[in-house]
């Protein structure tokens, strides 16, 4: 697989990364050995940047990935966050305090003394962003993370934040139908030499080999609460769907090669992680990677998932809560 590097400054990694996000268990249950198949799947496929975080399943996610550490001696860049408190009402805290109670707690879990980025997985807005980049700054000077990164947030928080201590990454979503990052974010990272890390690149699974279906997801899946999954707004969406995915077949591509090229080709400083906790959709994503759009695909691709294209918000307003809004 082509690399890419994480960052001005940071070490050169797979183009293309993995999201262990459902290996907790918020797209429905599955194994722990699933989820290594998964993982070396991945590895195979010539990926070597894993992103986790330490509320994924309640520690499940990275504890899988130390399980799978320790099994086969791999030395992957790792990437995790902390700074969601859950709960019944859930909260952000960004303190120092927290902050290295969470670290230590990931790095047991993963069974490593040190991670190569180490995110804030939101921005608590009570607190200066400076300040969080002077911790993140000491953790760095310690030698318990590589970099830091900042997730779901807009340009001026980025902007401020690198001006306290440089940042590594941001991570936020985007993907031909969440397309918010274009509006200063990716443009801001480029200037500042910071990587972005789009999470979701495959849209919660719509860009998937399979025709996706909102109304066979289990009970507990937490986008059957997105509002683009509902019935009224999925009519109006998988039109457009299914004409990206006949458009994919006519090139030869599968949906999620063509959906992550879209998104390599946006920038260079661009690293998607799609997930998943299956090995066979891992090798869906094979040659995403070789594949070289020409001006006249990317003019195609959007006529026919023009910007804005989707009905519905990509979060309902429980889950928008602890997100920075910039438009």
């Amino acid at each position: 697989m082509k690399t890419r590097r994480l960052g001005a400054e940071g070490p050169t990694v797979s183009a293309i990364g993995f999201g262990c996000l459902s290996f907790g268990g918020l797209f429905g249950a599955t194994t722990e050995a699933d989820s290594l198949a998964a993982l070396d799947a991945a590895w195979d496929l010539g990926i070597t940047f894993f992103d986790i975080a330490n509320i994924y399943g309640a520690g499940l996610s990275e504890t899988v990935v130390g399980r799978w550490l320790s099994l086969r001696g791999h030395s992957p860049v790792i990437a995790t966050k902390a700074g969601i408190v859950p709960g019944k009402v859930r909260r952000i805290d960004n303190s120092e305090a927290y902050l290295r109670a969470e670290l230590e707690g990931s790095l047991r879990r993963l069974g490593v003394s040190h991670v190569d980025l180490f995110y804030i997985h939101r921005h608590e807005q009570s607190r200066p962003i400076e300040e969080v980049a002077q911790t993140m700054g000491r953790l760095i000077a310690e030698g318990k993370i590589g970099g830091w990164g900042l997730s779901e947030i807009a340009p001026y928080t980025l902007r401020r934040a690198h001006a306290e201590h440089p940042v590594t990454a941001v991570q936020n979503e985007y993907s031909l139908w969440s397309r918010g990052p274009e509006l200063g974010l990716i443009q801001d990272c480029a200037r500042l030499g910071v990587a972005f890390v789009p999470f979701s690149p495959l849209a919660r699974g719509i860009f998937g080999r399979e025709v996706f279906r909102p109304e066979t997801l289990q009970q507990t899946d937490f986008r059957r609460a997105i509002p683009r999954f509902s019935a009224e707004n999925w009519a109006l969406n998988l039109p457009h769907l299914m004409a990206f995915r006949a458009y994919a077949a006519d090139h030869g591509l599968t949906p999620p090669a063509l959906a992550l090229a879209w998104l390599l080709a946006q920038g260079d400083h661009l690293l998607p992680i799609p997930g998943s906790r299956s090995a066979a959709h891992v090798g869906d994503w094979a040659g995403a990677d070789e594949i070289d759009l020409t001006a006249q695909m990317m003019a195609e691709i959007a006529q026919i998932l023009p910007v804005g294209w989707a009905y519905g918000d990509r979060y309902n307003d429980d889950q928008a809560a602890s997100v920075e809004r910039y438009s």
